[in-house]
C-alpha cells in the first residue's frame, strides 16, 4: 500500500514537523487541522487545511473539526471494493492512506492536582479516537500512527519500500492504536467513576477490574525451565517498585529473581534507618540495621552466611565499597540500592560478572497512599490492598506481668517488621538491630519456633537475650515454650487465640514480657 495522502492532527507536537516534512519529501500530501496545520505551515511544510477539504470551518471551540464524511469516507473506504471507490469519486472524497493522531492529554490533565471537572471534560478527545478507530478498522488499506515514538520506524519503511507500508506493519500499528484508545477510554471511565462516590471510599474495589500493563521484559523462563514468562509493568500512574528498577550490570532476569526481588524490596521499605536485607525464596534470611549500610550488610550476612549464597541483597542507602567488601567472595543473584558510589559499581562490574545489579528507589513515601496487590488463582484474580500497616505504639497492649524494657521494645519492633515479610507461620528471633533466627512457611507454629532456634544455634548466633515476633497468635503455649527455653526475653504477637490466657500464663511462668499488637501479618 503506497501512502499518497496523510491526515496529521496531534496534540503532542514532539517530532511532528520533521515527520511531516519527511512525508512531504516522499510526495505525500499533508492534511491537517488547527494548531498542527499552523505549526507545519510556519515551519515551511506544505499543508492543506481539513476545512478546505470538508467545506466547513472548525466550530464549537474546536470540538468539531474532522467529524465529516469527507474525512471518514476517505479513511474507511475499502480499496478492494469498486463501489466504495466509486462513492469516493462521486462525492469528491480523496482517499486518506495514513492517519497520524496524538490524543488530547486526558490522563495528564486529571493527574494534575486541583483539576476541575470542566477542565477534564474539555480534554476528552472525540474526533481523535474516532479517526484512530476508523483507520485501525480499515488497516488493510490505511496505516495509523498514534505516538511520536512510531515516527522513525514508519519513515524508515516508507523510504526503504518506495513509499509503501506492508500489511504486517499496518496490522501492528492497528493493534497498538486499539490499545491506545482502550487505555484512553478506561482512563476517562475511571475518572468519572471516582466522581460517583460521595464521598469517595478508597477502600472500595471496583465492580469491574481493568488492568493495563506493558511488557517490560521477556524472561529467560518461568519458575522452572520448561515454563515461559514475562514481566509486565503497570502503566497506570508513576512507576514505583520494580517498575522503577534500572539495570546497571549482569545477565537477564528470571521469573524467580523478580519474585525474590519484590520480596526484598518490600522488606527494605520497612526501614528508614540504614538497613541491609537478604532474601532467599521470598523469605528473609538476613536483616540488620547499622550506622552505615556497610555495617548493616556485615551483620545481615552474619545472620545466615550459608543461605545468602544465591540470595537477593538490598541496602537502602548509597551502596559503597564497604558493602562490596562485605560481599566479597559471595555469589548473590541480585544486588540493589537507591544509588551507587562510582568505585563500588566499577568493582561490582569487575568482580561479580553473574550478579544482576539494579538501581531502584527505596523510599516508602514514593508510593501512593493505597497500593493494590493482585494474585492469580485458577479461573480468576484475587485483589487486596497492600499490607502497609505499621506498628501503632499507642495500640500495643502489655498482657504479661512484666512490661518490656526500652531495649526489648526496640527489638520487638524490629522483629515484628521482619516477621511481616516471612511466610506464615512465621517466627523471628532478633536483637534490636539483627535477625538471629527465622522459621517460616511451616504447617504449624511450633515447628517454625523450633526451626528459628535451630538455625540460630547452627550459625552460632545467641538466642539468649533475643526477642521473638510471631506474625499471628500462638494457638497453644508450645511454640512460646520453645523460644522461652532458648533464652528469648520478650515476645510480640497479635493476640486473639482461644487459648490466650494459657499463653499469657506461660509467658509469666518464663518471666517473658508479652505485648499484643491487635494486627496480624499473614503472608501466604
Amino acid at each position: 500500500m503506497n501512502v499518497r495522502r496523510a491526515l496529521v492532527s496531534v496534540h503532542d507536537k514532539t517530532g511532528v514537523v520533521d515527520f511531516a516534512r519527511a512525508l512531504a519529501g516522499l510526495g505525500v500530501e499533508i492534511l491537517s487541522t488547527g494548531g498542527t496545520a499552523g505549526l507545519l505551515r510556519e515551519s515551511g511544510v506544505p499543508v492543506r487545511d481539513v476545512a478546505d477539504l470538508t467545506g466547513f470551518p472548525e466550530m464549537l471551540d474546536g470540538r468539531v473539526k474532522t467529524l465529516h464524511p469527507k474525512i471518514h469516507g476517505g479513511i474507511l473506504a475499502r480499496r478492494d471494493v469498486p463501489a466504495h471507490l466509486a462513492a469516493l469519486e462521486r462525492h469528491g472524497i480523496p482517499p486518506i492512506d495514513l492517519v497520524v493522531v496524538a490524543l488530547y492529554p486526558f490522563e495528564a490533565t486529571v493527574a494534575r492536582p486541583g483539576v476541575t471537572l470542566a477542565e477534564a471534560i474539555e480534554q476528552i478527545d472525540v474526533g481523535g479516537p474516532t479517526m484512530i478507530r476508523a483507520a485501525a478498522k480499515n488497516h488493510a488499506s490505511v496505516a495509523v500512527v498514534t505516538d511520536p515514538s512510531q515516527y522513525r520506524a514508519v519513515l524508515d519503511e516508507l523510504r526503504d519500500a518506495g513509499g509503501a507500508l506492508s500489511a504486517a506493519t499496518r496490522a501492528r500499528l492497528a493493534r497498538e492504536a486499539f490499545r491506545r484508545t482502550a487505555a484512553y477510554d478506561r482512563a476517562i471511565s475511571d475518572y468519572l467513576g471516582e466522581l460517583e462516590a460521595s464521598p469517595p471510599n478508597p477502600a472500595d474495589f471496583a465492580d469491574t477490574l481493568r488492568l493495563e500493563a506493558e511488557r517490560a521484559l521477556t524472561l529467560r523462563y518461568g519458575e522452572n525451565p520448561h515454563q515461559t514468562a514475562a514481566f509486565y509493568r503497570l502503566v497506570d500512574g508513576r512507576p514505583v517498585g520494580l517498575a522503577a528498577m534500572k539495570p546497571l550490570h549482569g545477565p537477564e532476569l528470571g521469573y524467580n529473581n523478580l519474585l525474590d526481588f519484590s520480596a526484598a524490596l518490600g522488606l527494605l521499605l520497612e526501614f528508614t534507618e540504614p538497613a541491609a536485607v537478604v532474601i532467599k525464596h521470598t523469605n528473609p534470611c538476613g536483616v540488620a540495621l547499622g550506622g552505615r549500610v556497610g555495617a548493616a550488610m556485615r551483620k545481615a550476612k552474619a545472620c545466615d552466611p550459608v543461605s545468602i549464597y544465591g540470595g537477593i541483597v538490598g541496602v537502602n542507602r548509597t551502596l559503597d565499597m564497604e558493602v562490596v567488601e562485605a560481599l566479597a567472595g559471595i555469589f548473590v543473584e541480585i544486588l540493589f540500592a537507591p544509588a551507587y558510589a562510582p568505585a563500588a559499581l566499577q568493582e561490582l562490574r569487575r568482580t561479580k560478572k553473574k550478579c544482576r545489579v539494579f538501581e531502584v528507589p527505596c523510599d516508602r513515601t514514593a508510593f501512593p497512599a493505597r497500593v493494590s496487590e493482585f494474585r492469580s488463582v485458577l479461573g480468576g484474580l484475587l485483589a487486596q490492598s497492600a499490607d502497609l500497616a505499621d506498628l501503632d505504639a499507642a495500640a500495643l497492649k502489655t498482657v504479661s506481668k512484666r512490661a518490656p524494657t526500652p531495649d526489648e521494645l526496640a527489638a520487638l519492633r524490629f522483629a515484628w517488621r521482619v516477621a511481616k515479610h516471612a511466610k506464615s507461620n512465621a517466627i523471628v528471633l532478633a536483637t534490636r538491630d539483627q535477625v538471629v533466627g527465622v522459621g517460616a512457611g511451616q504447617m504449624n507454629r511450633v515447628d517454625s519456633a523450633r526451626i528459628a532456634v535451630m538455625r540460630a544455634r547452627e550459625l552460632g548466633l545467641p538466642t539468649q537475650g533475643s526477642v521473638c515476633a510471631s506474625d499471628a497468635f500462638f494457638p497453644f503455649r508450645d511454640g512460646l515454650d520453645v523460644v522461652a527455653e532458648a533464652g528469648a526475653t520478650a515476645v510480640i504477637h497479635p493476640g486473639g487465640s482461644l487459648r490466650d490466657e494459657e499463653v499469657v500464663k506461660a509467658a509469666d511462668e518464663h518471666g517473658l514480657a508479652m505485648v499484643w499488637t491487635g494486627i496480624r501479618h499473614f503472608r501466604h
